[in-house]
């Protein structure tokens, strides 16, 4: 069949934001116990309720936390591996209360902690003392900060619900708690204010006496200008982390007292540490072990030789690798591309062999509707190369006329430490099979290009970000790639941070759409949590000391400069960025005469989760688009409230 001329924008497509709400959840931590594997399933269509699955032996998956329980930690607001499996007994956290749970097989959960405000993240099962170990994070002190500890919960059945007993106290943050695989040692993470984990962090050490409490505890590696990430013990006692001291997140091993590089590369094989549980590597026997690692936003899974440290990157159909769990020959992980959506996949290393256990999305979609991302190098304003991926916009039954160039999307993504991949993305497809380009930047500031390029952002934010943004746009525009006069810029958390400062300080976007932006950066400082609360010393600088550049960066005291639309979304429960940072952005744009939409919703944190909530969004973005750049959508749209329009 010929494809259709219509104007960009106005292409039917496929990818409806019904389907893509009811046909999508969102795959969490993976674990493997008694050769069954666990995952976690974020699901729209339950409220956004996440749940324990289990694949069995026989292939059947099964899900095994029963509603209301909702299986999310709070610690550090992001939270992340919020339960373990051992011997078949699952132990969680629960959202709604924070309080531990524990789960036999075939019975309902019982609570392992009493009713307090204390948050558990992050555990392990201790055989010999039998006993969990957390990192916990105390919030019953409501005058200061909540306070991290290393903890341990006692399992005897007739114990009643216990706090637990600390471990590892003294500093403001802990990560990764690991046993050696004799019970006797235990390794972990730690890092103190302003760094965050990605700028400095120490890995520690101790010996575990018989009665269960630490001794001769040390700082093996680390300090406040390396990060390390994921220390893991092999089976035959050593130690192994990554670390970033070379400029490069790349292997180590701790042995005889000392560590050694294992391959060093210009690749990164870790990640910035905004939640628990991220595993990068695993060990298929003492002298392999399986990894994954980036160059240039492209993740690679390969298996390292100890012995020659000879490094085999394996032929697969994947850009994008996270979860890596090894079992023998066997090799569980998460994985995508440009077009394979996320799924969890089983790799045998001997026959090569893929199995997908479970993927995001039933949403099966013509390979003829998606469009492949093009990873783009263009010079920054700094006299260094930045990075974006450009997706052209791609619908196999339209095209537009020739006189026309497309609106272009530009995505600034959050963090703002954080990256773009090319893993699939149906919020990405929405828009390019709809007829828009959409351009995903990895401004300065981004992980998978080195210490250095992450650094670019450091005293920053809000200048290098936006000029990268700024200058992406430009190069496409030189090409003719797109058309100058509809040009949007999204992003939400960091990036929204980064879309109301393009909007204000520079004239490149012709609008805009923040999702949980910042627009105040003082009153992010006083009103966010523990976690970032000292991270904008980095990005900006400390605060109050350099409280002139706090404000001369929040766009909120610069609305007379913002000269074009603008749609925010806002989740009313939001503890990270909290509502007033977008309602104050709102009356400001109002006032002002700009279009301006403000779209909040209730029982909403810090992204959207529920079904509804996520359709609503994707409609609402592009019928303001529509509005704004003057086309038709092919879809049925319900209208809501503009001001100024």
């Amino acid at each position: 069949m010929p494809s259709r001329v219509a104007p960009y924008g106005s292409w039917e497509s496929p990818l409806t934001s019904d389907r893509i709400v009811s046909e999508s959840i969102k795959l969490g931590q993976m674990t493997v116990d008694q050769d069954q594997v666990y995952w976690i399933e974020s699901r729209p269509s339950e409220g956004g309720r996440s749940a324990i699955v289990r694949q069995n032996r026989d292939g059947r998956q099964e899900i095994l936390t029963p509603p209301p329980f909702n299986v999310r930690t709070r610690v550090h607001e992001y939270g992340g591996a919020p339960y373990l499996v051992s011997n078949g007994i699952m132990y969680f956290s629960n959202f709604s209360d924070q309080r531990l749970f524990r789960q036999l097989p075939g019975q309902p959960p019982t609570p392992l902690t009493p009713e307090a405000s204390i948050f558990y993240a992050d555990g392990i099962y201790d055989q010999t003392h039998n006993r969990l170990i957390y990192i916990q994070e105390d919030h019953t002190a409501s005058d200061q900060e909540p306070i991290n500890t290393i903890s341990s919960i006692p399992l005897h059945p007739e114990d009643k619900p216990h706090l637990g007993t600390t471990l590892v106290s003294g500093n403001d943050f802990y990560a990764s708690p690991r046993l050696s695989p004799n019970g006797r040692q235990l390794a972990w993470l730690t890092w103190n204010h302003p760094n965050m984990p990605w700028d400095g962090t120490e890995l520690w050490i101790a010996d575990i006496q018989s009665d269960g409490t630490l001794t001769q505890a040390r700082r093996i590696a680390g300090g406040p200008n390396e990060s390390i990430f994921q220390p893991e013990w092999s089976r035959e006692g050593f130690l192994y982390f990554v670390s970033d001291k070379s400029g490069w997140w790349n292997l180590y091993r701790w042995q005889d007292e000392q560590a050694s590089s294992l391959c060093p590369m210009e690749a990164e094989f870790g990640l910035p540490q905004w939640v628990f549980g991220q595993r990068l590597y695993g060990f298929e026997s003492p002298s392999r072990i399986i990894c994954a690692y980036t160059r240039k936003g492209i993740w690679y899974l390969a298996r390292l030789d100890l012995s020659t440290e000879h490094l085999e990157t394996f032929d697969l159909p994947y850009t994008d690798f996270d979860q890596i769990l090894v079992r023998g020959s066997q090799v569980f992980c998460t994985a995508s591309s440009p077009v394979h959506p996320n799924s969890i996949i089983r790799f045998d290393l001997n026959t090569q062999q893929i199995t997908t256990l479970r993927q995001s999305t039933d949403f099966t979609i013509d390979e003829t509707f998606v469009s492949i991302p093009t990873a783009i190098e263009y010079p920054a304003q700094d006299g260094s190369i930045a990075h974006a991926f450009y997706y052209p916009p791609h619908n196999a039954n339209f095209q537009a006329p020739t006189s026309e160039r497309p609106p272009l999307l530009v995505k600034s993504h959050g963090g703002p430490t954080s990256a773009a991949s090319t893993s699939f993305n149906l919020m990405i497809q929405f828009w390019t099979s709809r007829g828009f380009a959409v351009l995903d930047v990895n401004y300065g500031g981004s992980t998978g290009y080195g210490r250095a390029y992450r650094e670019r952002l450091n005293g920053q934010w809000g200048i290098v970000d936006v000029d990268d943004c700024v200058g992406a746009v430009q190069y496409l525009i030189n090409q003719e790639k797109v058309d100058p006069s509809r040009v949007t810029i999204t992003g939400g958390s960091a990036g929204g941070y980064t879309t109301l400062c393009a909007l204000t300080f520079r004239d490149c976007f012709t609008a805009g759409s923040s999702y949980y932006g910042v627009s105040d950066l003082e009153a992010l400082v006083r009103d966010t949590h523990k976690f970032e609360s000292r991270y904008l010393d980095g990005l900006i600088g400390p605060f109050p000391e350099r409280k002139d550049l706090y404000d001369q960066r929040s766009p909120i005291y610069f609305t007379d400069r913002l000269s074009c639309p603008l749609i925010l979304f806002q989740g009313l429960e939001d503890r990270v960025v909290p509502p007033n940072q977008a309602e104050k952005m709102f009356e400001a744009v109002k006032a002002k005469g700009l279009p301006v939409a403000y779209i909040a919703f209730e029982g909403e944190q810090h992204g959207f989760r529920k079904s509804e909530n996520i359709k609503r969004v994707l409609d609402n973005e592009l019928f303001f688009y529509a509005k704004i750049f003057a086309f038709e959508p092919a879809d049925t749209l319900a209208p809501f409230a503009i001001e100024n329009l």
